[in-house]
């Protein structure tokens, strides 16, 4: 009994001693952080008030594929929940860092980006939050939004602004009882719309958002964790819901469509046949020929392609869906087919399920499940080091419609093997990364028929002492003739390494000349993309390697796909293009890299990839001549999936881009 007395007195006595002082209990909370599903990391808020204000400290990190990302925030409000200051230090990507501070006094705020010291007038409404992380200032920022009467926009500091929107309510199933949750939107902070639910109370429990590498991250309130792969699979279903509600439905006369004037780029047989007209009938391409000699069915919709190029849908070979939004940006430049290489299992089966189901809006997805080692480099929740882990992966795959299975950086030699083999034994190919402590050589013979990167073919060549190949050494003979021999298809990527190596004071808009157009937080992430002068020039040897090998690679009769890995959204497959005719490979030959080649690789030639009759109505009509000039590729006008017309410009609206 003296013990519980002397444990309930205690409380009191620490309140006693500090109540000049107006003190109130700290309270706490903690986020377990998921990239790819795997817990990562987490982070940890405190919570101290007195009479004057409210001090939250923040303790975030993750460890990313071996790479730690720590940082610390402090932010400090009124009892009214007035902010007064944010400092925030540290990561917030494996390659990007943050150092900024704000306080802020009446109408004034003196703010601190890195080395830039200013003075800022601001206005009523106005937060200071720094990007998607720390998740503990979003949670106060939503419940700043609730106590303003749920204003239309806030203005966020040191710049920018967010829209919050309530998007509904959602019960689930927690612990045999009802957990009943208040779903809304968050736009600003991110590229495109980060989704978070919370209790009535406003607390966050769970924030689905995008780190500043753009890759998906997850924060969930510890108590809830089993709950991820619920709130994963509905991210996806509600992000891809926005889309589908602001796009109007395609009509009844939209079921007959006649394209006429335009020149037709016949991937099949490398001509362009100009004058021609292209018939569609419910999503299929019915007709296609000479003007003149092709009948245009009464009421057909007519669009007039005079001077313009119609191209096949164009196909990105290496994506990562990380959000809703990538459904939109593909499309607005003419992407019918992705390749996703990798991603959650919930997650790309609902986007997936939307787009499919006429629910979302986005391309068709080919899904390649991606298995990983365990290991401190390891990536997601499937991995295998076992045969028997190696079977169940592969298998689970194939039973949930993936068609190609995707090797990551730490599988172990044997179990590269144990893969391919299940792989091939239940109809799927194999593609990936070469795994750590293997060859491209020895990834092929265990059965890979796919790799991803030309980092891959790069490190089995001769390299001179500058790092740059030497293509006249019998190593760099054997590599290309073994990579030939055993028809191993490569995506070289080149577009990732570009922006990688580039120097980072360069003039971005020569890669991306649409670049302004982007959102805010897009241009932020990207811009900072690369390399200091002196560390880009050491490089340079090694991606002018790259950009030759793909040249070599294909007059040696390795077949080539287009595929990006990201980075700007829709708009890197046309730069990936433009890096093949920079590398020497014609306007035609580059095109058919991301038309009909991929369908081939994919075994889906028979039915798109090029503008045949029979085949699915994925087209894009471009104002230009790619054929004379590459980059004339971006002037999409009309994009047609599936039968179905998409305006490009009302597409880029939707996700942010001004046009």
């Amino acid at each position: 009994m003296k013990k519980q007395l002397l444990f309930l007195c205690l409380p009191l006595l620490a309140l006693t001693a500090k109540a000049q002082q107006n003190t109130i209990q700290a309270d706490s909370g903690t986020f377990f952080l998921h990239k790819f599903e795997q817990h990562i990391g987490k982070e940890t808020y405190h919570i101290s008030k007195t009479g004057k204000e409210i001090t939250y400290k923040v303790d975030f990190k993750f460890v990313d594929r071996g790479s730690p990302v720590p940082l610390k925030a402090t932010l400090k409000l009124t009892p009214a929940l007035e902010p007064l200051a944010l400092v925030i230090k540290g990561n917030t990507s494996r390659s990007s860092t943050i150092d900024d501070s704000v306080s802020i006094t009446g109408n004034q705020a003196h703010i601190r980006v890195n080395d830039s010291v200013y003075t800022k007038k601001i206005t009523p409404l106005t937060f200071p939050v720094a990007g998607y992380s720390p998740g503990t200032v979003q949670q106060v920022l939503l419940q700043y939004w609730k106590n303003h009467k749920q204003p239309a926009i806030i203005t966020t500091l040191p710049f920018g602004a967010v829209q919050i929107k309530k998007d509904g309510d959602d019960a689930l199933n927690f612990e045999g009882k009802p957990l009943l949750l208040d779903r809304f939107t968050i736009s600003g902070l991110i590229w495109g719309n980060e989704i978070l639910w919370a209790d009535h109370e406003g607390r966050l429990i769970c924030l689905i958002t995008n780190d500043a590498e753009a890759d998906k991250l997850e924060m969930m309130r510890e108590q809830y964790e089993a709950l991820l792969p619920e709130f994963i699979s509905k991210a996806a279903t509600y992000g891809m819901q926005i889309f589908a509600k602001a796009t109007p439905k395609a009509t009844a006369a939209d079921n007959v469509i006649a394209i006429t004037g335009g020149t037709v780029i016949d991937v099949v047989n490398s001509v362009a046949v100009p004058n021609s007209v292209v018939v569609i009938e419910n999503g299929l391409i019915k007709k296609v020929g000479k003007a003149g000699e092709v009948k245009i069915p009464a009421g057909a919709k007519i669009i007039d392609a005079k001077g313009k190029t119609i191209l096949p849908g164009l196909w990105d070979m290496h994506a990562h869906f990380e959000q809703a939004e990538w459904g939109p940006a593909y499309l607005a430049v003419g992407v019918t087919t992705v390749r996703d290489c990798g991603n959650e299992f919930g997650y790309i089966n609902a986007i997936q399920s939307a787009i499919d189901n006429g629910k979302g809006i986005g391309p068709k997805i080919l899904k390649a499940g991606i298995i990983d080692g365990k290991g401190p480099y390891a990536l997601g929740i499937i991995q295998a080091d076992t045969k028997e882990e190696a079977i169940k992966a592969v298998d689970r795959y194939k039973e949930n419609g993936f068609i190609q299975i995707k090797i990551y950086s730490s599988v172990k030699p044997a179990i590269v093997k144990a893969i391919c083999d299940e792989a091939h034994r239940v109809g799927l190919t194999v593609t990936g990364h070469i795994p750590n402590g293997m060859t491209l050589m020895q990834g092929v013979d265990s059965g890979m028929n796919m790799v991803n990167h030309v980092q891959y073919v790069y490190t089995v060549m001769k390299r001179n002492k500058d790092r740059s190949i030497n293509f006249e050494d019998t190593t760099s003979i054997k590599a290309i003739k073994f990579i030939k021999d055993h028809n191993v298809v490569i995506d070289p990527t080149l577009g990732v390494f570009e922006m990688s190596f580039r120097p980072v004071k360069d003039d971005i808009t020569v890669i991306e000349p649409n670049f302004y157009s982007f959102p805010l937080p897009l241009q932020s992430i990207l811009k900072n993309t690369g390399e200091d002068a002196a560390t880009a020039a050491r490089l340079k040897p090694i991606y002018d390697a790259m950009v030759k090998i793909v040249k070599v690679l294909y007059d040696n009769g390795v077949t080539i796909v287009a595929g990006t890995d990201q980075m700007f959204p829709g708009y890197s497959i046309d730069r990936e293009m433009e890096l093949y005719v920079q590398a020497g490979l014609t306007p035609m030959q580059a095109i058919k890299t991301a038309t009909i080649t991929p369908a081939q690789v994919m075994k889906m030639d028979k039915e798109t990839g090029s503008i045949e009759m029979g085949k699915n109505a994925d087209l894009v009509i471009i104002d230009g001549d790619p054929l004379s000039n590459i980059r004339d590729i971006r002037k999409v006008s009309v994009v047609i999936k599936s039968g179905r017309i998409y305006d490009p410009v009302k597409l880029h609206h939707l996700v942010g881009f001004s046009k």
